[in-house]
């Protein structure tokens, strides 16, 4: 191949053409997802066999997998008291969050929907902090009603709305500030969260007063402070900066006679999609653990993508190939309707194949391929000028799709979303079914024209 350039780990060569993923080369550095004998397994399930009994195009989850990153974050925080919330809007599917609340998990929600969710599931309210810019009268009874752990709260308006409707209810509402420490996270711009022109948070400079107001509040109970800068973060720096500042504002609050229970850093470890190098859990906790020793608070912490992202794959089928004198076209059964991070956020997501070539797979053999959808949009495409050998009903796994995949999917062009599946050792359950193009439209009423 000319001009190649071969990435240290061996996962992609780079060429004029396009980018080639060495399937067994990725597979290496993702949980409990392997090859044997040239087929690809997840845990100690055949894909093969996941396709044939679910179809496609379908989620499938690593409950291993899940549990692992959970672990990893309990002990690499082990030294100090935290508790781990994590983020449901990365993947609610009620399957997911049982597995994390029976392992004794917190959440971190946005939404009512996602607080019945949490319940539906098995978690409990008292370990749930509710985060999100736009809580309502109903969001804020409801999870009052619940014993909802702490609201995140994101502005003055919010503050005064949860007391008004704490005293209707004769409770004290626990709540923490949402700090904007106006720090950049080196992300994409879109899921940057903690700079001035971000939406979310109460600017780092107005907190101590809003505070003070907070404590004048007949039914507010302070309990903490929050702070939330992006996601897919593959540095620390950006973490210990808005750290630095939050210790800054604790130390503040306490010359105010404001004493607080815990402190929130929310969550936004990177993980590695392709050839990204995000800092590890315990590199990211060793870095921390310094700081948060000294000033002895409990941690809460609301990872969301680290823990789903790589414990999670979107199978799908090559329906058809459509070879041009531009550009090669593999149109396949999913679409940006179930995965929209590739066209949303220009995301670079691995696409494998379910099988091997017997003899080894041979670059020089491979084609250029963009991977679209049969969505009517040119922004339908799940990856780009990839090197592959495709062929008419080839299965394809597109990697990290454990989160922010079926969360985000949609029933664009009246498409029924994609069913899930959780596997656990030897064993898979359809933990959603396909939804039917007939329920797209049960709930809707023709219109009968007035006469």
């Amino acid at each position: 191949m000319s001009e190649t350039k071969l990435q240290a780990d061996g996962v992609t060569i780079h060429t004029e053409q396009g980018m080639y993923v060495d399937p067994a080369a990725l597979t290496n550095h993702l949980p409990e997802l392997h090859y044997n004998q040239g087929e690809l397994w997840m845990e100690q399930v055949s894909i093969h066999e996941l396709a044939e009994c679910y179809d496609t195009p379908c989620y499938v989850y690593s409950q291993q997998a899940i549990l692992d990153v959970y672990q990893a974050y309990s002990d690499s925080f082990a030294a100090i008291d935290h508790q781990i919330c994590y983020a449901v809007k990365a993947n609610s599917n009620l399957a997911v969050l049982g597995v994390l609340a029976t392992a004794g998990a917190g959440f971190d929600i946005v939404s009512r929907g996602e607080l019945m969710r949490v319940l539906a599931a098995g978690g409990q309210a008292d370990k749930v902090v509710f985060s999100g810019v736009g809580k309502t009268k109903s969001d804020i009874e409801y999870a009052l009603t619940q014993g909802i752990g702490c609201f995140n709260v994101e502005s003055i308006s919010e503050l005064t709305l949860i007391n008004e409707v704490a005293t209707q209810l004769d409770k004290r509402a626990p709540i923490s500030l949402r700090v904007n420490p106006d720090v950049d996270a080196k992300t994409h711009p879109y899921i940057s969260t903690g700079l001035k022109d971000n939406k979310f948070g109460i600017a780092h400079e107005e907190a101590v007063a809003v505070y003070e107001k907070a404590a004048a509040l007949s039914h507010i109970d302070i309990v903490g402070i929050d702070c939330h800068i992006g996601s897919q973060l593959t540095e620390v720096e950006p973490f210990i900066a808005a750290l630095d500042k939050v210790i800054e504002l604790v130390h503040s609050l306490r010359e105010k006679g404001i004493e607080l229970r815990h402190i929130d850093l929310g969550g936004g470890l990177g993980v590695r999609y392709i050839d990204e190098s995000p800092v590890s859990i315990h590199d990211f906790a060793q870095a921390l653990l310094p700081k948060l020793t000294e000033l002895g608070l409990p941690v809460f912490f609301e990872p969301g993508r680290s823990m789903v992202a790589n414990a999670g794959i979107l199978l799908t089928r090559v329906d058809v190939l459509k070879p041009t004198a531009h550009k090669n076209f593999a149109i396949v059964d999913a679409a940006m309707n179930d995965l929209i991070r590739p066209a949303l956020y220009q995301a670079e997501m691995a696409v494998i194949p379910m099988t091997l070539p017997s003899e080894g797979i041979d670059t020089d053999d491979t084609q250029p391929w963009d991977i679209v959808g049969a969505i009517c949009e040119t922004g339908d495409f799940l990856a780009k000028d990839r090197l592959l050998s495709l062929a008419t009903g080839d299965v394809l796994a597109i990697t990290g799709a454990g989160a922010y995949g079926f969360t985000m999917s949609s029933n664009y062009n009246s498409r029924p979303r994609a069913s899930e599946v959780m596997v656990a050792g030897s064993h898979h359950q359809l933990i959603r079914k396909r939804e039917t193009t007939e329920a797209l439209y049960a709930d809707e009423i023709l219109w009968q024209n007035a006469k």
